[in-house]
């Protein structure tokens, strides 16, 4: 019953972190601070991609970038902020499942040397029970050894007491 309520919460989750991520992107262009903030890093990001698309391409690496404007670079890194904060959200909700899912294994693994360790001790038991069968039944043949050689003559008659 958990199993299915915990999938369901986790696609709840992810699928409330996108509204959250488009407010996020709409506040991050109005904070000044922030605002330098994510254009100096949509800067950065831009020449990377650059520089990377460069090398892929074949062509020189050592040429001036030429920056976004402000507004572009503003959009960019809102949307890489959105992002980030859906996938975060989404890692998060992986490694809560992966947890829970490691750690009802943990418990299932655990249950089960329970039983083992049961079952053994239940093995252990009915062997000496058996060997002590065994030795009440030795015992029990050899009175009726005794017994019977007790009763016996040696001509082949019993005796009668």
């Amino acid at each position: 019953m958990i199993l299915p309520v915990v999938k369901l919460g986790t696609l709840a989750l992810r699928t409330a972190s996108k509204p959250i991520a488009n407010r996020l992107k709409k506040e991050a262009g109005k904070h000044p601070k922030f605002r330098q903030f994510i254009v100096d890093i949509a800067q950065a990001n831009h020449r990377f991609s650059v520089n990377v698309q460069r090398r892929i391409y074949g062509r020189a690496t050592d040429v001036t970038i030429r920056p976004l404007n402000e507004e572009k670079a503003v959009q960019a890194a809102a949307d890489l902020v959105g992002e980030l904060f859906v996938f975060t959200v989404a890692g998060s909700a992986i490694i809560f499942e992966v947890q829970r899912s490691a750690r009802s294994e943990a418990r299932k693994e655990e249950k089960r040397k329970q039983e083992i360790q049961a079952m053994k001790q239940r093995d252990e038991d009915l062997a000496r029970e058996l060997e002590l069968l065994k030795h009440k039944i030795a015992e029990m043949e050899q009175h009726m050894l005794n017994f019977q050689h007790g009763h016996n003559t040696g001509d082949g008659q019993e005796k009668h007491t």
